[in-house]
Order: C-alpha cells, then sequence, then structure tokens
C-alpha cells in the first residue's frame, strides 16, 4: 500500500514523502491515526496545491516582517520617565512601557517579543531588540529621558 505522508513518522519518514508500506500498518495505524492518506493521484496534488499555498503565505508573512523592520529600525523611540539626581530611574523601563510607545506611533509589537538585556535603569541612548519571527529581528533606538 502506498501512502503519502500527512505528518512526520519516526523510523518510516517526513511529511510529504510517499512511502510504501503493509496494508495493515498502513490502514489500521498511520490512516486511523492522521498520519497519512492512501497515496492517490489526487491527494498527491491537493497536498502539492496546499504546499504551493503555505510556501506563498509564508513568502507574503516574511515580506511584510522586512517592511515592518524597515520602520522600527527608522524609528528613535523616547520615553519619558521618573528619575533622580543622578539619572537613575525610579523602576526599570519595561518592555510593556516600549510596546505602548510604539503603539502610540501606530506599529503594533505584542511586548513579549521585546527584548530589554540588560534592564534600562539609566537615561540615554538604548539599542532594543524586537523579534518578529521567522528569524527577523529588528533594531528599535530608545532614548530615556528623566521626567
Amino acid at each position: 500500500m502506498r501512502v503519502l505522508l500527512i505528518k512526520d513518522v519516526p523510523n518510516l519518514g517526513k511529511a510529504g514523502e510517499v512511502k510504501e508500506v503493509k496494508d495493515g500498518y498502513g490502514r489500521n495505524y498511520l490512516i486511523a491515526k492522521g498520519l497519512a492518506q492512501l497515496a492517490t493521484p489526487e491527494v498527491i496534488k491537493k497536498w502539492e496545491e496546499e504546499q504551493k499555498r503555505r510556501e506563498a503565505e509564508e513568502a507574503a508573512e516574511i515580506a511584510r516582517l522586512q517592511k515592518l523592520k524597515e520602520q522600527i529600525e527608522a524609528i528613535t523611540l523616547t520615553i519619558r520617565h521618573r528619575a533622580g539626581a543622578n539619572g537613575a530611574l525610579f523602576g526599570a523601563i519595561t518592555n510593556k512601557e516600549v510596546a505602548q510607545a510604539l503603539k502610540e506611533r501606530g506599529i503594533e509589537i505584542d511586548k513579549k517579543h521585546i527584548d530589554i538585556h540588560p534592564p534600562i535603569k539609566q537615561t540615554g541612548e538604548f539599542d532594543i531588540d524586537v523579534k518578529l519571527g521567522h528569524g527577523i529581528h529588528g533594531t528599535l533606538k530608545l532614548i530615556v529621558e528623566a521626567e
């Protein structure tokens, strides 16, 4: 029996491969568990079309993220925070504050994707890493001023 693997199967193959397996294993385990489908020409063609559609969606998403990265790198963000006489902040600048400041500029970034390391506890200029997905990172310039 020829089956098209829908998911990776240990000791058999990766998703998208067509494999020859015994009838009982194919019918009772692979197909029953949703790991494979019977490899008919229609199923194989449908799988290939689905993969092309996914690749096109991923390419569009990567292009969108690249554009967002360029927007982020073009911005110099200024945050005013309460500070002492020596420039030390009362508390630290949080990723939530940075996300809110970006949102006010029209850029929607989840606070979990903003990496502030080490914590910002002084006034000055800082570079912040923004993880956008698909291995794309932007660098945001942040200026912290005393209030």
